[in-house]
């Protein structure tokens, strides 16, 4: 990654943030990467993950208690926790080109700093009890600017777009071990061991915790356990898991059989959708469109494959595809795995709901260039949609017996992140499993 694509990076930010302040008449604003918080009763902490905001601005994962203080037209400042500490590791600001943009500061606590700060300020992050009443200027999380510089988020820099490649090279690399470990008849526990192991990882040190579902348990869209016990047979595996980079996700979907038969045949159908999809993802396309084109596909995957024998309108007028797939499309992808600003129209807030033919869509903007979004169509057979479609949908046209067939695969997703781009888009996934084919 070079310097200069930082540095472009931080003077896109700079202008962002000025004329925000400009624009909500504040002088300055202070990002808080956030504290350790702790389990209730307890000395240990959750794992840390900084504030987003903060984040953005760092070329290395920030830590607790650390600051940036943004003067409009003023070099940025970066407030560093100065601690003496023999418990625990004592972290020095990294080294590099990159300080050259900052006036670094070591500090010991908030009344250090913080009553020092004059003018109209904005604090934007986790809130500390104390600062208020450090700084009698101080606004905290006021919503104007956050909505201005939540909707900002959605447009990645080049600096940006590296980051989310690099997450996706670390993260196809986790999903060709994991795909390995089920082939070999692994349980969910080891194939997500696997998973981490080839993708450079702890735990804690995720974007978002991994999904690793095998069998009838890919029917459950946010699957939480992972079986240390092997399974009596191997038909499914379902994993959605991703790693990190500087802070930036990737988060990725695939779906495995070990067999042949129909359901192999309807992950090459969903695998050919999500292509489809996905190239169609581009400067000016509405993503809401993008979704409802996607379930006209799954209706022409049940009816192909006779799941149901109701054509694509009589479907979509029936909701019938709703009930194999009834999750959005996908969402915005950043420093968080489901990036803010997904439904906001404008700068000021102004809020776009899904209708009620997808009322899970995270996203409803109309796609511009340097978006980085999901893409992940699914085909699920959920006992309890489809319990709820046999009572409720008159005439669902649906082969319940063929169905029965399929329940045990608990089902199918697909997920890649995309690059906006005018006339075409640019699917960092599947350049990055590519790459490890090469």
């Amino acid at each position: 990654m070079s310097d200069s694509a930082y540095q472009n990076h931080l003077s896109i930010l700079r202008k962002r943030f000025d004329q925000a302040l400009l624009e909500t008449d504040f002088d300055s604003v202070i990002l808080a990467s956030g504290r350790l918080t702790y389990y209730f009763g307890d000395d240990h902490s959750h794992p840390f993950h900084p504030y987003a905001m903060a984040q953005q601005w760092a070329p290395f994962d920030l830590m607790p208690d650390v600051f940036i203080h943004l003067q409009r037209g003023e070099t940025p400042r970066l407030l560093w926790p100065a601690k003496q500490d023999f418990w625990h590791v004592v972290h020095a600001v990294p080294e590099g080109g990159w300080s050259d943009q900052w006036r670094i500061e070591p500090v010991s606590s908030l009344q250090e700093w913080l009553p020092q700060i004059s003018g109209k300020t904005a604090w934007i992050g986790p809130e500390y009890n104390e600062a208020p009443g450090l700084n009698p200027n101080l606004s905290v999380n006021p919503e104007a600017l956050l909505h201005r510089l939540n909707y900002q988020r959605a447009y990645k820099t080049e600096f940006e777009i590296d980051c989310l490649w690099r997450a996706n090279q670390a993260g196809a690399a986790g999903h060709k071990a994991a795909q390995a470990a089920f082939l070999a008849g692994k349980s969910e526990c080891d194939v997500y061991r696997d998973f981490l192991a080839a993708s450079g990882q702890l735990s804690n040190q995720e974007p978002y915790p991994g999904i690793v579902a095998l069998n009838e348990n890919a029917a459950v869209l946010h699957y939480e356990k992972k079986n240390p016990l092997q399974p009596e047979a191997v038909r499914t595996l379902l994993i959605d898991a991703g790693a990190a980079f500087g802070g930036y996700a990737s988060d990725i979907t695939r779906t495995y059989t070990a067999g042949q038969g129909l359901f192999a045949e309807l992950i090459e159908r969903v695998n050919t959708l999500q292509l489809s999809i996905a190239a169609q993802a581009v400067h000016g396309k509405a993503f809401s469109e993008l979704h409802q084109a996607t379930l006209a596909g799954v209706a022409s995957i049940l009816h192909d494959t006779g799941i149901c024998s109701h054509g694509v309108e009589a479907q979509l007028d029936k909701r019938i595809p709703q009930v194999f797939f009834p999750h959005g499309l996908g969402h915005l992808l950043g420093l968080q795995v489901h990036d803010v600003g997904g439904h906001q129209q404008d700068k000021i807030g102004t809020l776009r709901k899904p209708d009620e033919s997808a009322p899970f869509l995270r996203l409803t903007r109309t796609l511009e260039k340097d978006m980085v979004i999901t893409i992940e169509p699914g085909l699920y057979f959920i006992p309890i949609l489809l319990d709820n479609m046999v009572n409720n949908i008159a005439g669902h046209g649906c082969d319940l017996d063929l169905i029965a067939t399929l329940k045990p695969y608990g089902g199918i997703r697909i997920e890649d992140n995309v690059v906006v781009q005018e006339g075409r888009s640019r699917n960092l996934t599947r350049e990055a499993f590519a790459e490890l084919q090469a």
